[in-house]
């Protein structure tokens, strides 16, 4: 009964959000194109429930083919990151149209935050029962590491901090959402991410 009522509510919020948001959406998507061109949108290849991958959407916030010049992983003092790239990220507003993908199915707006493929496969047993559940805009571990950016500036290898350090911690807090998950856990996390960007 929880999961079809957390998909109810995921599609009633959701399209809430983007209708109430789209004319933010249409200002922000100007604002890229003026200053760094297209594309307006980042799209990039994430694991989700019962390891379907998918492509989450996010407002582009780094140089063209960014990935293609660079780790995973990016830091505060990335050189990808454009000047309203790092606007967008500090608010998280390059978040937002992942409501697209809590509505296509592929996520919730509370669950594990979704993970690149080869960092999943480095952590493959956690993400066994990780993957039971749809990933989600915002968990435990959202909040926790909201200025993730600014941990990851102080070392020159981004990407192996966050394998050894951050990664491992956020699966606990994964598997803490997955044995509490219930609406009232969805709303307290709901309301300590909104009291995190504020």
């Amino acid at each position: 009964m929880y999961l079809q009522l957390k998909r109810l509510a995921d599609i009633i919020l959701s399209l809430t959000a983007l209708t109430i948001l789209l004319p933010f959406f249409i200002i922000i998507a100007l604002a890229i194109l003026i200053t760094s061109g297209r594309p307006i949108f980042f799209l990039q290849e994430r694991v989700g429930k019962n390891w379907k991958k998918f492509r989450i959407i996010k407002f582009r916030t780094m140089v063209k083919n960014a990935e293609n010049i660079g780790p995973g992983i990016s830091s505060y003092n990335d050189e990808r990151v454009t000047e309203i790239g790092k606007l967008l990220r500090k608010f998280k507003i390059d978040e937002l149209p992942q409501f697209i993908n809590v509505l296509s199915g592929d996520m919730s707006i509370i669950g594990p935050r979704p993970e690149l493929l080869q960092y999943v496969n480095q952590f493959k047993n956690d993400y066994l029962k990780i993957l039971t559940v749809k990933p989600g805009i915002s968990d435990y571990a959202s909040v926790k590491f909201r200025d993730e950016a600014s941990i990851l500036r102080r070392t020159n290898d981004s990407e192996a901090i966050y394998l050894r350090d951050i990664l491992p911690e956020k699966i606990k807090l994964y598997n803490k959402y997955i044995e509490e998950m219930n609406f009232f856990v969805d709303i307290k996390i709901l309301y300590s991410t909104f009291k995190a960007i504020i």
